[in-house]
């Protein structure tokens, strides 16, 4: 069973609070940026784990196949320091038969600046072929259930986004 929490209970975001680890940073003490992807990534699998009841093992396991990174997109906005609390927050934007979108942002603990945000294309392949694969319909259902709703992907461009989520932000800060 991939999935153990029920469809209408799946939030769309998710959110974690992380420290910025010495190991991880720079001279500068600022997040090394290939780092950045270690914590957005380690995030989301807590996350869907947590919120989800999704297990990658499980979808590898059972349906023999795995989503792969086709493509990023990244912009460092602000920097990540040395022991800073961090929040980081991921939600699937855009998905088709057999290609999934996750958007992934940090902010400070506070939600009121944002630090980075990143775009990842994945595909669904088989592992026993490599190749390409729909989405069966479990997952299919899932990502319905979860994608941000409202959003025209095929039309949306990673600068206006950045700006979109920035305004979000100032909006709660000032909520």
């Amino acid at each position: 069973m991939l999935f153990t929490a029920k469809l209408s209970d799946m939030p769309v975001e998710a959110e974690s609070r992380v420290i910025i680890r010495f190991q991880d940073c720079d001279p500068l003490m600022h997040l090394n940026n290939s780092k950045y992807f270690d914590y957005f990534f380690n995030a989301r699998e807590d996350q869907v784990s947590k919120l989800y009841g999704f297990s990658f093992e499980a979808m590898f396991r059972e349906l023999r196949t795995s989503w792969v990174v086709y493509q990023h997109q990244i912009s460092y906005v602000r920097p990540a320091r040395i022991s800073e609390w961090v929040r980081i927050t991921s939600r699937v934007i855009y998905f088709n038969e057999d290609t999934m979108v996750t958007e992934y942002f940090m902010t400070n603990d506070l939600r009121t600046e944002l630090k980075t945000v990143l775009w990842t294309t994945s595909k669904h392949i088989s592992i026993a072929s490599g190749q390409r694969v729909p989405h069966p319909k479990e997952v299919q259902d899932y990502l319905n259930a979860t994608c941000v709703p409202g959003l025209d992907f095929p039309h949306l461009h990673f600068n206006d986004r950045i700006h979109a989520i920035k305004q979000e932000l100032a909006a709660g800060a000032s909520a």
